[in-house]
């Protein structure tokens, strides 16, 4: 008798757990935001009407599509052939709320010098907000003495970070690196 009941509670719960799994799960993290959107939330951080920030915005959009997030910040980087890159922000998503990030990362390569910059991040592809929290990898490569506008992208599976930065400082190479996002500040890098 108690392995028959055993037996029928286990199969209860084997056709409730089919049922859940089968049911539509609205998924929040695929409303996406319109290029104008971007630019409009970008002139409004930078506080510029920059054409180039539309330029860069619409050359994302063109190769990767809608952003189904954005993240807005500050970071600061330094490298002589290694380098250390930390910033925090915070993630915009339709139906998800606003999230505090930060993401730090090593780089190695021919690049020297060091900067301050305010980043607009696009991301493409987040199917959860925990999704964020791993490590992109991307080449990076910057040429500049004051500022400007620059846009690189670094990737993890199918999730596709594109930072657009503008700042100040000194940089000039080229590198390889990652970004590792977390939920809390942290100076270890790796």
């Amino acid at each position: 008798m108690i392995l028959r009941t055993t037996l029928l509670a286990f199969a209860a719960f084997l056709a409730a757990l089919t049922a859940a799994q089968a049911q539509p799960q609205q998924n929040n993290y695929r409303q996406q935001y319109s290029s104008n959107e971007i630019v409009d939330a970008g002139h409004r951080f930078f506080g510029t009407t920059s054409r180039e920030l539309a330029l860069l915005v619409e050359r994302a959009t063109s190769r990767w599509g809608q952003p189904n997030g954005y993240i807005l910040g500050e970071e600061a980087s330094g490298a002589v052939t290694i380098g250390l890159r930390y910033g925090e922000g915070t993630l915009y998503t339709r139906n998800a709320g606003d999230r505090r990030v930060y993401w730090q990362g090593p780089s190695i390569g021919f690049d020297v010098g060091g900067e301050g910059a305010r980043v607009m991040m696009l991301v493409y592809n987040l199917p959860a907000l925990e999704t964020l929290y791993n490590r992109y990898v991307g080449i990076s490569g910057s040429a500049y003495f004051v500022g400007g506008f620059g846009m690189t992208a670094v990737t993890w599976d199918r999730v596709v970070i594109v930072p657009i930065r503008t700042g100040v400082g000194l940089r000039l190479g080229a590198n390889i690196g990652y970004l590792k996002f977390t939920p809390t500040a942290t100076w270890f890098p790796l």
